[in-house]
């Protein structure tokens, strides 16, 4: 591994050349084929299907892995999947789904889809990307993805065979005989035909491929956006854009000893590139846990023992996984442990302070995104570490703070707040996402990939986020439209207003919340409101865990809903809430707007507190706190 230490390193990894070169795979199955060449022999993936530390597990070796990823594509071919079609697949983890992403992208452009997503945002995801061939589940027992893929696929025509994989492959006795009888009904009713994927892989050969391999840079890949509320925009990706993923894995944090711990979903970016990109490019060991990943049973209550279990020595998480593990004492050996990763949502300070004190381990916060397929910076392994911050920009990735003026672009100082543009060879220029309109006015100076976040670079190079500019709420991850809340609450007779908002939450980060402002004269509750609001908000996560009715909601001089002082509303509730719940005689008089940090609470005592105390109390959450002059 080369060191990523400083600005020094990352200069002295650009000085060598471009990153198009032409040293790297020009394919994925050039890329998978060489690490096959490398180290066949070796562990490359495993997964078990329940969490305890003794429980039954798969693995395959790179050789096996390359195998039935071999007969996966040259399945997907005999379909009729040529290199501009599409193989979607809506499955939760297992070595199939890795194996799916994978001969997906070899045969032609592979398209993961949350599962948690409802069957008609799938179908719309299926008639955007045409997709031909769709992956899911068999009908399992405790899952209904099957349910919601066919009723997706009753939603798009275009979808010829449905593949399907069953997780009974994976169960030992006694339980493999057990689930046949438990096996729910999955009434079909699309035009698609239905074959088995185990079945139908061990007919094609595992030794070559049964057609040319495309050797010229294309897309081989469609992500949709993290949104789990109205129709997500979906993003294309290049082979050289998840081949960079890896080589930043293989070149600054991974090497073939090790042994990653991943219980991130493959359908999202996170798990799909700099992990299993990186463990490509490295030779490096991926262990799935269950197939709900953390929100498997079991999966923080063992999981310092599974860490022990494959002697580990970096494990992959987000700041909800984290803050549930601290829940959890370290109960296991994890001296092979050397650190572990944090994305998708803003780590809170305290929880970073909680995690190293329990664990004796550095959180390695990073920061990527959909649209620029994925790694934009990270904290550096071998050096300082801004917390706080998400790091230095990555060889080879360009980021600049803009700010649009009249005239175009501007480029933001030292420290001053713009919003975060990112050039790089995973941001497909002028071409991000599927449908053309998307893409109008995605791009400052025809290069840089507008973000939509705001932040800022400080004097030594590492970038802080501090705001959203298109104000999506981030609960746990997964984005939230605001804009599908206030519509769907705008259709009860007596809202006037609406502004939803992402109201601080120690867990999730946000959760979504709403203010509103009734029709004059009209009368309704919060309680009436919240009912109309779960029958009238498709997506459970988007449902609003708060309504406040205001007499008026905040508006700018055209008289749009100004949601900064929403937000102040809700991080003065929800800090006073929990200072009063933890018997701190201290309140919120003020939340101001701060240049470098975003929206700062400020307190007020009115007695003896103990900083530390505070600190224990509000460090959970993203927005900061300071004593009021």
């Amino acid at each position: 591994m080369t060191a990523f230490a400083s600005i020094a390193d990352i200069r002295a990894l650009e000085a060598k050349g471009p990153w198009d070169d032409g040293t790297h795979p020009k394919s994925m199955y050039e890329f998978l084929s060489r690490t096959k060449a490398a180290h066949g022999a070796r562990p490359a993936i495993s997964f078990q299907i329940t969490s305890g530390p003794a429980d039954r597990a798969q693995t395959l070796t790179w050789d096996a892995l390359h195998g039935r990823v071999t007969q996966a594509a040259n399945l997907f071919r005999s379909l009729g999947v040529g290199e501009k079609d599409v193989v979607a697949y809506v499955l939760p983890n297992c070595i199939d789904t890795a194996v799916t992403l994978l001969a997906g992208s070899v045969a032609g452009i592979v398209n993961p889809i949350n599962p948690l997503l409802e069957p008609d945002q799938i179908g719309a995801i299926l008639r955007e990307t045409n997709a031909k061939v769709v992956v899911t589940l068999r009908a399992f027992p405790k899952t209904d993805v099957p349910q919601k893929v066919a009723a997706a696929v009753a939603l798009a025509p275009n979808v010829q065979t449905v593949l399907e994989i069953d997780l009974l492959t994976y169960l030992g006795f006694p339980k493999n005989l057990i689930v046949p009888f438990l096996r729910p009904k999955n009434p079909v009713n699309h035009k698609a035909r239905v074959l088995d994927f185990g079945a139908e892989v061990a007919k094609q050969p595992a030794d070559k491929l049964t057609f040319a391999d495309v050797t010229t840079d294309r897309v081989a890949a469609y992500f949709h956006t993290g949104g789990t509320t109205g129709m997500p925009k979906v993003a294309q990706h290049r082979v050289s854009g998840m081949v960079y993923n890896g080589w930043l894995g293989a070149t600054i944090l991974f090497r073939a000893g090790d042994v990653v711990l991943c219980p991130l979903p493959l359908f999202h970016v996170f798990a799909a590139y700099p992990i299993m990109m990186s463990m490509i490019a490295s030779g490096a060991h991926v262990v799935f846990p269950t197939p709900a990943g953390y929100r498997g049973d079991g999966v923080f209550d063992n999981f310092w023992k599974l860490v022990e279990r494959w002697k580990v020595t970096y494990t992959i998480t987000v700041p909800t996984a984290l803050a549930a593990l601290m829940q959890r004492p370290v109960n296991a050996d994890i001296s092979t442990l050397r650190g572990t990763f944090s994305g998708s949502a803003p780590l809170p300070i305290e929880l970073y302070n909680r995690f190293k004190a329990a664990a004796g381990l550095e959180i390695i916060e990073g920061y990527g995104l959909t649209e620029a397929t994925c790694l934009v910076s990270c904290n550096p392994p071998d050096g300082a570490k801004k917390i706080g911050s998400v790091g230095m920009p990555f060889p080879h990735t360009s980021v600049r703070i803009l700010m649009q003026r009249a005239d175009g672009f501007q480029d933001c100082s030292v420290d001053e707040v713009g919003e975060i543009c990112v050039s790089n060879p995973g941001v497909f220029d002028g071409n991000t996402y599927t449908e053309a309109d998307k893409n109008k006015d995605l791009f400052a100076d025809g290069k840089w990939l507008r973000t939509g976040d705001l932040g800022r670079i400080d004097a030594d190079g590492y970038l802080y986020i501090t705001g959203r500019a298109k104000d999506l709420i981030i609960r746990g991850g997964h984005n939230i439209d605001p804009a599908t809340i206030e519509e769907a609450l705008m259709g009860h007779p007596a809202v006037g207003f609406v502004g939803a908002i992402g109201q601080p939450d120690a867990h999730a980060g946000e959760l979504p919340a709403a203010y509103v402002e009734l029709v004059k004269g009209a009368t309704a509750t919060t309680a009436d409101l919240m009912e109309f609001a779960k029958t009238a908000i498709s997506e459970r996560a988007a449902v609003p865990k708060h309504i406040e009715i205001l007499p008026e909601l905040p508006k700018t001089a055209v008289g749009k809903v100004f949601k900064p002082d929403l937000r102040r509303l809700a991080i003065t509730r929800i800090y006073d809430a929990e200072l009063a719940a933890a018997g701190i005689p201290a309140k919120v008089t003020g939340v101001i707007e701060d240049k470098k940090r975003g929206l700062v609470a400020q307190l007020s005592k009115s007695g003896t507190v103990e900083d530390a105390r505070v600190a224990e109390v509000l460090g959970q959450h993203i927005r900061p706190w300071e004593w009021a002059a």
